[in-house]
């Protein structure tokens, strides 16, 4: 285990945007506690997905106990992080936060809405190590989610990343490919990619006194990646990681405007 960690056992604090109840949440307690039995859950109390980094600023949250160290908050994955860290776990705050494990993949695009990479960045915001954890589904149908193969390779991933130190400015971004385990043979360290097309839509509707309302869904439109990408690496069946940073500026286009921005500036001329 990398130097994040003086002893055998971290603290680690679990999140996600599917909820308290989802499946998921349960695969990666299960993941957690093969390196650590000091685990604690922090989860929102209802669905959150596609809230990216949201914070309630606008209404008051509440916290309940479900069972020991298992949290639910009103509120987003962010929320319980920051809620997680300041005020809900006792004693020392957590050495590791993994969010997820989210249902469906969190790639390319996807994962500047993601409510499970933003509960990953909100703990690395706090300073604290954080992982975010996917499985895919949609490739093959939609049929059942596969987690068994987050089950299978979630405790391996998680170790061999903890093997390593990576930048404080980073999160790791884990998908797991929409294959049984007995067809994922390889790992591929990706860079987020981006699909060719969109594949978000607005499907309009009628209520019964025929008034318009609308629901916002992603469409499974294939797309032809690169090589190297998250989207490759799970178009063919490989488990994906992507260090993601929470720094956003595009430095070859900040240092080009630069040049073109010098110089003094005065105000325009009145005509």
């Amino acid at each position: 285990m990398s130097e994040y960690f003086t002893g055998k056992n971290p603290r680690i604090l679990i999140t996600n945007d599917d909820g308290i109840r989802a499946p998921g949440l349960k695969v990666l307690r299960e993941i957690a506690a093969t390196i650590s039995d000091d685990v604690w859950v922090v989860a929102p109390a209802e669905e959150q997905s596609g809230m990216s980094r949201a914070l309630s600023l606008n209404s008051p949250l509440r916290a309940r106990k479900v069972a020991e160290k298992r949290f639910a908050v009103t509120g987003t994955p962010a929320d319980c992080v920051l809620m997680a860290i300041n005020d809900i776990v006792e004693g020392k705050e957590p050495d590791l936060v993994l969010s997820g494990v989210n249902r469906g993949q969190n790639i390319a695009e996807d994962v500047t809405v993601s409510g499970t990479v933003a509960g990953a960045m909100q703990g690395r915001q706090m300073g604290i190590p954080s992982i975010a954890f996917s499985q895919a589904y949609g490739f093959n149908g939609r049929e059942a989610i596969k987690w068994q193969t987050a089950s299978a390779f979630g405790p391996v991933v998680l170790k061999k990343l903890l093997e390593e130190r990576w930048s404080e400015n980073v999160v790791m971004n884990v998908n797991f490919p929409d294959r049984e385990p007995d067809d994922v043979h390889e790992i591929e360290v990706t860079v987020q990619g981006a699909r060719d097309q969109h594949n978000i839509r607005t499907v309009r509707r009628e209520d019964l006194r025929g008034h318009a309302y609308y629901w916002i869904g992603f469409e499974g439109r294939p797309s032809t990646p690169a090589v190297g990408t998250d989207l490759r690496a799970i178009y063919e069946g490989r488990i994906s990681i992507t260090p993601l940073h929470l720094d956003l500026t595009h430095h070859e286009t900040r240092d080009r405007l630069a040049d073109h921005m010098a110089g003094p500036v005065s105000l325009p001329e009145e005509s």
